[in-house]
């Protein structure tokens, strides 16, 4: 992995991929509303920020215990989630989804859970899928959409965008984390757009850094699409300020 930002052209940083893993998980049970969901994941990081997606961070417990009091946004629908870490928002939209997508960079985890959810005899597990994706791969999203040509319903995503590790990697990494927006964007536009005005992004948000707090909403703004922040929603999770945005085209 090669990460470059403010630095001279001719310094790079590089950074093993395995700096990233680590396979200790814990077979952990949460509970949002009626539903007791159990998988793997991991307690805790060696580093502020886990870019693997290893942990449940506060925005999936956001946007769990929202669609655990409202399920009918759920009931018979086809969902795909963007930056799925360790699944625990798609598996719990399988309990009441038709079919449900997972999807991140590294499938690892996600793949793991899914076969733990089947082993346990979990309901709507069969219905689950998992499919690598990174924001803005034109090809990765054609081969999701040639899979499922009707589209989605809803495109799920929460603390997608927060990508640095700790407070030096984010100076290092800043430039890295406002130009992963776009592509993000890019992918939300696509999926979107092949179901028109049916489909809908419901994105749980956590403030974490005051400069980014306008970044997402600008770039819906920027598109033409149009975001709302779901009424109630607002709350503290964690310590951290967190908010339920749906996206919609115009």
């Amino acid at each position: 992995m090669q990460i470059e930002g403010e630095i001279d052209e001719d310094d790079t940083i590089c950074i093993d991929s395995s700096f990233f893993v680590d396979r200790s998980y814990e077979l952990t049970t949460f509970t949002f509303g009626s539903h007791v969901l159990q998988l793997f994941c991991l307690r805790s990081a060696s580093t502020d920020y886990d870019l693997t997606g290893q942990l449940v961070w506060p925005g999936a417990v956001l946007l769990n215990n929202f669609l655990s009091l409202h399920a009918e946004i759920l009931e018979g629908r086809s969902v795909i989630e963007l930056g799925s870490g360790v699944g625990i928002t798609g598996i719990l939209c399988s309990r009441l989804c038709r079919e449900v997508v997972l999807t991140d960079h590294n499938e690892e985890i996600i793949k793991k859970n899914i076969e733990l959810q089947s082993s346990l005899g979990n309901p709507g597990s069969t219905g689950l899928k998992a499919e690598k994706l990174e924001w803005g791969n034109v090809d990765q999203i054609s081969q999701i959409l040639e899979r499922h040509p009707r589209g989605f319903d809803l495109i799920l995503g929460a603390d997608i965008y927060i990508l640095f590790i700790s407070f030096l990697l984010y100076c290092l990494l800043r430039p890295f984390i406002f130009s992963s927006v776009p592509p993000l964007f890019d992918t939300v536009e696509k999926l979107l757009r092949t179901q028109g005005s049916k489909c809908r992004f419901i994105l749980a948000y956590i403030s974490r850094a005051k400069n980014m707090d306008t970044v997402i909403v600008d770039e819906a703004v920027q598109r033409g699409m149009r975001i709302d922040e779901v009424d109630g929603t607002r709350t503290t999770v964690a310590n951290l300020e967190g908010v339920i945005f749906e996206i919609t085209l115009k």
